[in-house]
């Protein structure tokens, strides 16, 4: 067994204005930090286009025309003060669902371990009809709703440790009782949602704020006091993350502190739980992440440990 990698060039074509920090060399920096000589033993993958028909598990029809009708012939337009469509978008969204598809495709029939999709535009602050917070379509609720629906789970978890919190996510999966969804993040900060109040038509959604300053001990306090015992109840049968990585010290866009050893050790204690019951099947999405350096060392160390797991 080892760990799939899935990207796609058509990824590095969703452009955005000079400045805009979720930039095509974010995803460059991951490429090249993966294409050192410690990762050769991933399994290498390009991502498939995905359809209408995978956006409507979470998205209405209006909405994805809507969002299609909006791709400019050149240069930007804008869904809102944060979000730029360019002749690009379409493609680079397309695979960015496509590529979570197929790692969960993949992991589902034992191919692989685990799996990582270096994509973007990322996903997680994507609601139902609304684009925001550089994200179109829900990613990782699709993969959700994927695995659900057409690979008959009855129980994922969904971790995220993207610093903002993941509003898109929460939307999408707020009435789905077969989904936790659990989310760490900095408040107050962008979005303004993830108090600990919200939890979900079910009890399904697990929000755990973290101060401004806060660090790796804090961080991983609140993840095991009040993350990892209610997915071991939970007991998935698969477990996705979204690993955004502004959280780190470095990060111009938040003000949390964690360091690279934090992603590190929350990425082996989801590969914990899904060892215990989902049989080690972990999927991982690139979410956030706006210091190059930072980004390309925190998904270094995410993505090792997902190789250490599933070797």
């Amino acid at each position: 067994m080892t760990t799939l990698l899935i990207t796609h060039p058509d990824c590095l074509d969703h452009v955005t204005p000079p400045g805009h920090p979720e930039q095509v060399a974010r995803l460059e920096a991951v490429n090249r930090v993966l294409a050192l000589p410690k990762f050769d033993g991933l399994l290498r993958r390009e991502a498939p286009m995905a359809c209408d028909e995978d956006l409507r598990l979470c998205h209405p029809r209006t909405y994805i025309e809507r969002v299609k009708a909006a791709i400019p012939q050149e240069g930007w337009t804008q869904l809102d003060a944060d979000t730029h469509l360019s002749p690009g978008s379409w493609r680079a969204a397309m695979r960015a669902v496509g590529a979570n598809l197929q790692a969960i495709d993949r992991v589902m029939a034992g191919d692989v371990a685990n799996a990582f999709c270096a994509v973007r535009p990322p996903g997680h602050h994507a609601e139902r009809e609304t684009a925001m917070g550089f994200c179109l379509f829900g990613n990782v609720a699709i993969a959700a709703r994927h695995a659900l629906e057409r690979h008959g789970l009855s129980r994922v978890a969904i971790m995220d440790f993207d610093v903002h919190h993941g509003n898109g996510t929460q939307d999408l999966m707020w009435e789905e009782k077969r989904v936790r969804f659990a989310s760490t993040h900095q408040m107050p900060l962008y979005p303004g949602s993830g108090a600990a109040s919200e939890t979900g038509a079910h009890g399904n959604i697990i929000n755990v704020p973290l101060p401004p300053g806060a660090g790796g001990p804090a961080f991983r306090t609140a993840v095991t006091e009040k993350i990892l015992p209610t997915l071991e109840a939970f007991a998935p049968e698969l477990v996705l993350i979204s690993a955004g990585f502004d959280a780190h010290a470095d990060d111009p866009l938040a003000q949390l502190m964690l360091r690279e050893d934090d992603f590190a050790w929350i990425t082996h204690r989801m590969c914990d739980i899904a060892d215990t019951h989902a049989g080690g099947r972990v999927v991982s999405t690139l979410e956030g992440g706006y210091d190059l350096d930072a980004l390309a060392a925190s998904v270094a160390a995410h993505v090792d440990v997902l190789m250490e797991r599933g070797g």
